[in-house]
Formats: C-alpha cells, sequence, structure tokens
C-alpha cells in the first residue's frame, strides 16, 4: 500500500448492549478484486440501534468486540490485484452486501436473496465505524463530484425505496401512499417521484417528520393519532384508495392500514420488518380486491440508478442529516439516534472528521 496510508485506525467497537469503544486498530491491506476505502461517512440505521440495544435481530446475534455501521461512502485508499474499475482517489458509495455471485439467486439477478451474502455489520461481518474498510471491488460505485458523501451514504436506504417500487410497478401518474416516515419512508418518497408517482400520500406519528416528507415530495401528509390513516388515503382518492402502498413502518397496525388503503387491484411492496411474525389481516378483502403483497428485502441492482437519481438534485437528502458526530462520539451518536427519535431524522459519522 502507498506510504501515505496509516499502519493503524481507529475503530469505534461494540463491546456490549449500549457500549461504544475508541480502539486502535490494524489497517486492512485490500486482497485481489478488493479496494481499501476510506470511510468519509457513515449513516445510523435502525438495525444498527437495535443490535446496539438488543445484541440481536432474529438468528443475527452480535459476538462483542463488533463494528456496526452499513450506510456508508468514502474514498478509495488503495486497490488489490486484478482491480480495473477503480483507483486510489475516487470517491464511491458502498453497497454494504458482497454476494457469492454464483448461486441461483446472484444467477437470476436477484443477489439480494444470496445465502451467503456478507452484510457490513450484520454479525459476523464488522461494519464500517472505522477509518478504512476493505471492500469488493464491483460493490464499489463511483459518485459524481459534486455528490456529497452523505448524499452517496443515503444511496444504501435510498435503494429500498428504489426496489420497493419495481417490485410494487409504480407507473407515472399513480398515487402511492406511505405508511412510516423513518428514513426509510423519507427516501421512499423520493423513490415514488423518481418513478413518476402524480399523488404521494404519506401517514406517521411525527410532525417533524411529516414536513420533511412535505421537503422531499410528499403532495399530502396524515397525521396518525389525529387522524385514520386509511379514512384519510380514501378521502384524498375520492374513496378509490391508493395505487400503490408501502409499509415502511415495521408495525402490525400500519401493515394493516396500508393494505386497507388500496384501490381494487392495488399492489403492496412490505417493507418493515415488525417485532412479531404473526399479524392478523384481511384476507377477504386482499382475495376480493386481487391485492398484490410483494415482500422487500434490501434491494438489488439500484445503486447506479440511485446515485443518478440523487446526484441529479430530485431532492435535497442532505437536509435529512440532522445530527453530525465524530468517531470518538459515536456512543453520543448511538444514544442520540436511540433516544431522541422525535427530533432527529439522520444521524451521521465520520470516521475521518466531520
Amino acid at each position: 500500500m502507498a506510504s501515505k496510508i496509516p499502519s493503524t485506525m481507529k475503530a469505534a467497537v461494540m463491546t456490549d448492549l449500549r457500549q461504544i469503544r475508541l480502539v486502535e486498530l490494524p489497517v486492512p491491506e485490500p486482497g485481489p478484486n478488493e479496494a481499501l476505502v476510506k470511510v468519509m461517512a457513515v449513516g445510523v440505521c435502525g438495525s444498527d440501534i437495535h443490535y446496539y440495544e438488543h445484541g440481536r435481530i432474529g438468528r443475527y446475534t452480535v459476538k462483542p468486540p463488533f463494528l456496526l455501521g452499513h450506510e456508508c461512502a468514502g474514498v478509495v485508499a488503495a486497490v488489490g490485484k486484478g482491480v480495473t474499475r477503480l483507483k486510489p482517489g475516487d470517491r464511491v458509495a458502498i453497497e454494504p452486501g458482497v454476494t457469492c455471485g454464483t448461486c441461483a439467486a446472484c444467477k437470476s439477478g436477484r443477489y439480494n436473496l444470496c445465502p451467503d451474502v456478507r452484510f457490513l455489520a450484520t454479525p459476523p461481518v464488522d461494519g464500517a465505524f472505522a477509518q478504512y474498510i476493505i471492500h469488493r471491488e464491483d460493490f464499489l460505485f463511483p459518485i459524481p463530484d459534486g455528490m456529497s458523501y452523505e448524499a452517496a451514504a443515503l444511496v444504501e436506504p435510498f435503494s429500498v425505496g428504489i426496489h420497493a417500487a419495481r417490485r410494487s410497478a409504480v407507473q407515472p401518474g399513480e398515487t402511492v401512499a406511505i405508511i412510516g416516515m423513518g428514513p426509510v419512508g423519507l427516501l421512499a418518497v423520493v423513490a415514488a417521484r423518481a418513478f413518476g408517482a402524480g399523488e404521494i400520500i404519506v401517514a406517521d406519528l411525527e410532525s417533524h417528520r411529516l414536513e420533511a416528507a412535505r421537503k422531499l415530495g410528499a403532495t399530502h401528509t396524515v397525521p396518525v393519532g389525529r387522524q385514520d390513516p386509511v379514512d384519510a388515503i380514501l378521502t384524498l382518492t375520492e374513496g378509490r384508495g391508493a395505487d400503490v402502498a408501502f409499509e415502511t413502518a415495521g408495525n402490525g397496525k400500519a401493515l394493516q392500514a396500508a393494505v386497507g388503503a388500496l384501490r381494487r387491484g392495488g399492489r403492496l411492496s412490505v417493507v418493515g420488518l415488525p417485532a412479531q411474525g404473526d399479524i392478523a389481516l384481511n384476507i377477504p378483502f386482499i382475495v376480493d380486491n386481487e391485492i398484490v403483497v410483494s415482500g422487500v428485502f434490501r434491494y438489488a441492482n439500484t445503486y447506479p440508478d440511485g446515485i443518478r437519481f440523487l446526484a441529479s438534485g430530485l431532492a435535497d437528502v442532505d437536509a435529512m442529516v440532522t445530527d453530525r458526530y465524530s468517531l470518538e462520539d459515536t456512543w453520543d451518536a448511538m444514544e442520540r439516534a436511540l433516544t431522541a427519535r422525535s427530533e432527529t431524522l439522520k444521524v451521521m459519522v465520520y470516521p475521518n472528521g466531520i
């Protein structure tokens, strides 16, 4: 590696539940078809918070010490043998899930379903709360000079919205209802705009998130708690219902509302992961109205479009970053994201300085 790359780096390591410690680690060396990336921005995701607070998500269990963080972007510092698409100095968005490329899912183009995916910050794979990480070349995507590292990091949650729009086949001019305005829901608003949605109706409990959704392109907002989302969406669509609904809250009631808000023949993308596995749904309604239900697991083949959409200025996603922390203050960043949902949108950590 080039001499300007240090031999050691700082990393913010999870050592126990709700515990983060700054440590010194060796800077890794890229192997064949890999690049060493100097990490410039990492968004704190809901899954990071869940691991931080509970230590597990389903069958994935944290075994400390462990590095969180998978929404990330940076600059290529060095490349290994066989790398042809990248060179040191290239600014890149990092797609966090490295797949095998040879299984049936990968070969069919649905590589998000690869059983052997190695996804940053999904145990046992360490994440990006470090000054440098190694990543395979084909999951690194150059970004234009005018695109911020923050926006490039947000391509990851934005990709979920793109995948949801593709799964539900959003068409120009259609009405899209989105239940849940966390960061994924907010970026799903941008995705719906990118796919040409005519009306975008959003629902959430938090007024500041509804306001953020309006700034990103939502045409109507429904304050859950003061209005029933199904009634509101039916009223706004003159009783017809939405053409498409995204459930992004990970909540049983939100999922039921998303189904009930659809027109006959409507399509639903289920994005959120609820804590409980069994949720009662109105099956006669789904059958009688031929509702098409699609699960959305991460994304596949979205990064080039995601970068293009966000770099175009379609929406000011940089404004979603409400809180900024240095790597040394990662514990504060995690606590802020965990305890201040009513005040924050996206918390960002900067491993190599703000």
